[in-house]
């Protein structure tokens, strides 16, 4: 059997305890996973949305490390996946919505 993860190379940027609300992110994200580089900067740049502008940061931070740490070229990188946990926080009365974005890019071989 063939294992597909040998010829993937990806890389990760994360942003932690951004104050904005899970949902809201995850609409934006859906938008981008599967894209490449350049096509997700442009998404992200025209949306309209106040959470594009730290997601778009975490992407071009993920790229410069593709490029910096892995040799990788960023007309190669496409976005893979995102993890996000649960929210947090819960014995406090008022609660904050905040989210963990990690958002990793990379490119087969």
């Amino acid at each position: 059997m063939y294992n597909m993860t040998q010829n993937l190379k990806e890389v990760k940027a994360v942003g932690k305890y951004l104050r904005m609300s899970p949902t809201k992110v995850r609409r934006v994200l859906d938008q981008i996973r599967g894209k490449n580089y350049k096509e997700t900067v442009m998404i992200l740049e025209f949306m309209p949305y106040r959470c594009c502008e730290p997601i778009l940061k975490i992407v071009k931070s993920a790229a410069s490390n593709a490029e910096h740490n892995r040799s990788l070229n960023k007309k190669d990188l496409s976005v893979m996946k995102r993890f996000q946990p649960r929210a947090q926080g819960r014995a406090f009365p008022i609660h904050k919505p905040t989210c963990h974005i990690s958002i990793y890019v990379g490119t087969t071989i």
